[in-house]
């Protein structure tokens, strides 16, 4: 299947999973088995540039599946696993919390074990050199105000919402298994991702998909609540380092240094959509004039910010691109993407907005 290493990527068919294969295998880096269980924003048409690949197979299925994890690693032997699998998206974790213990907690939970049991099993060279790569957010951090100094690697866990609770928990088998059974673990927490193939319930897809269509663009409360925004390539490459270069045991936090509120990032959003389909701008106020301010959700954290200093130093990464710069990459790609955008926006995907939106 390949020359060199190979990886087991789960929760490899989303947003940054996709990334992270795409890039490993189309720049010749790895060869990789992608594991997903297709739920809604697990999309395999994110891989169709891979078909006919013979560095890249496909395994539909579950990471609560003990039976297929083992026997995907008896059967590919895999130099790492980098976990990606996740429920991901707050308002739904408001909404039901549930399925954001089960996958990101219980499922993760057999993850971990069947991958032990198999690490068990190697010879001491090539145990030594395995990874298994959890791939974090900050929000487990909780909220900062205005004057807080950034999350570092060292900020005590603070999660408010059911989401950054089972991301929290998860993260803390995680250490677990290496604390208690020698799993040579890794953690990332990283910021706000953006970037192609995002599922469109995010801030910044949506706001694409509802400006093209001359919707509303809502953003909760004032519009003031503050991110850190990472390009996810960035992020990849920043796992790439860690993976190669990261100490087991360590977590590192991954950042794109580029704060900017809701409101600043729809507006800049907004003039470069004004830039590129200026024939389509919705009165004399732009694509701006679509943003609508909506009900806040429950428990929305004001502020999260990332301090990188940890893998600047360790490992050299930096971020590449400005935020103008990944946001104008982002927003090219949705626009000569239409087909994969039109594809997404689903039945269930309709059915979401409406619930999520039409009382705000």
């Amino acid at each position: 299947m390949h020359n060199g290493k190979l990886y087991l990527v789960t929760g490899g068919a989303g947003f940054i999973g996709s990334c992270f294969v795409l890039g490993l295998v189309k720049g010749g880096r790895a060869g990789v088995v992608t594991m997903d269980k297709l739920t809604y924003s697990g999309n395999p048409h994110n891989l169709d540039s891979l078909a006919g690949n013979n560095r890249h197979r496909f395994a539909p299925g579950d990471i609560g599946d003990a039976v297929l994890v083992s026997r995907l690693l008896r059967a590919h032997e895999p130099d790492g696993i980098i976990n990606f699998a996740a429920e991901t998206h707050v308002d739904r974790s408001i909404a039901d919390p549930a399925p954001f213990v089960q996958s990101n907690v219980a499922a993760l939970c057999t993850l971990l074990g069947a991958s032990l049991e198999w690490w068990k099993t190697l010879p001491p060279a090539k145990a030594a050199t395995f990874r298994f790569l959890h791939i974090s957010t900050d929000e487990v951090f909780g909220s900062l105000g205005p004057g807080d100094p950034a999350f570092t690697e060292e900020t005590p866990y603070a999660p408010n919402s059911p989401y950054s609770a089972s991301k929290a928990a998860s993260d803390h088998f995680v250490r677990a298994f290496h604390e208690t059974y020698g799993l040579p673990v890794i953690i990332t927490n990283c910021s706000n991702n953006y970037g192609p193939r995002q599922f469109p319930e995010k801030l910044i897809p949506l706001a694409i998909i509802n400006a093209l269509s001359g919707h509303p663009i809502p953003i909760y409360g004032s519009g003031e609540n503050i991110r850190d925004w990472l390009y996810v390539e960035d992020h990849c490459a920043a796992l790439e380092l860690i993976l190669e270069r990261g100490r087991p045991g360590q977590t590192y936090n991954i950042g794109g240094k580029s704060e900017k509120s809701n409101l600043e990032v729809i507006r800049t959003l907004c003039a470069l959509l004004d830039e590129a389909r200026p024939e389509r701008k919705p009165g004399s106020a732009g694509h701006a004039g679509l943003i609508t301010l909506v009900k806040d959700r429950p428990g929305h954290d004001f502020r999260y910010a990332i301090n990188c200093g940890k893998i600047e130093r360790e490992l050299g990464w930096h971020p590449a691109l400005s935020f103008e710069a990944g946001l104008r990459r982002t927003l090219d790609w949705y626009l000569n993407n239409r087909a994969w955008l039109e594809q997404v926006q689903s039945g269930e995907y309709r059915r979401w907005l409406e619930h999520n939106y039409q009382n705000r």
